[in-house]
């Protein structure tokens, strides 16, 4: 038995507000999601967030075999393609929105999981100010860019990929400004969840 969750276009305006967790600057553009969209695979999402492949699949992966019941189903294979309709963000950004898509897909198709994750990129300029979400423009200008996946639970870090220079008190600071922008995401994805399932 297979069970493939998809990514696709089509999506609705259904879109969440990034309010900020520190002011300007630090901000999350905001979000649209529809679960549902393909009629083939037991579950698919299409997420859109804000208008190095098998590195970003790995980390992908890994990220949801951290959280995915696997034992509950032995024999049972979890497909999850990710498809990038448009990319008006930056490629750290991606890999932020290519794990909110997987974490929505996996819900869409029932799949046990002990925790929802998401993932929030933030930059870091020359000057050392914090920049949520970034755009293209502002990751080519950082001095450093940092992604991460955390869970729903504890705001548990489930996985990091960073790129440039920063130090530890950066590190720390990063994490727990994406780890406080995460109550937005988990709080559009349960809109979006009472959205679709209000209407069935």
């Amino acid at each position: 038995m297979e069970e493939e969750m998809h990514t696709d276009a089509k999506i609705r305006a259904e879109t969440g507000t990034g309010s900020s967790p520190r002011g300007p600057g630090c901000s999350l553009r905001h979000f649209a999601c529809e679960q549902n969209l393909l009629s083939r695979p037991d579950g698919s999402a299409s997420f859109l967030q804000g208008v190095a492949e098998k590195s970003r699949e790995r980390l992908i992966r890994n990220t949801c075999e951290a959280v995915v019941l696997g034992t509950l189903h032995p024999r049972t294979s979890i497909t999850v393609v990710l498809q990038v309709v448009s990319d008006a963000g930056s490629g750290a950004q991606l890999l932020a929105c290519c794990l909110n898509a997987a974490c929505m897909a996996l819900v869409d198709a029932g799949v046990p999981m002990r925790a929802l994750f998401c993932g929030v990129t933030c930059a870091l300029d020359s000057d050392g100010t914090l920049v949520l979400d970034p755009t293209s423009k502002q990751e080519k200008e950082a001095r450093a860019v940092l992604t991460f996946a955390l869970d729903n639970v504890e705001r548990k870090l489930l996985m990091s990929s960073t790129k440039g220079l920063f130090s530890d008190a950066e590190l720390q600071q990063c994490l727990a400004v994406t780890q406080a922008a995460s109550q937005h995401v988990f709080r559009f994805y349960r809109e979006s969840l009472q959205r679709r399932y209000s209407k069935s």
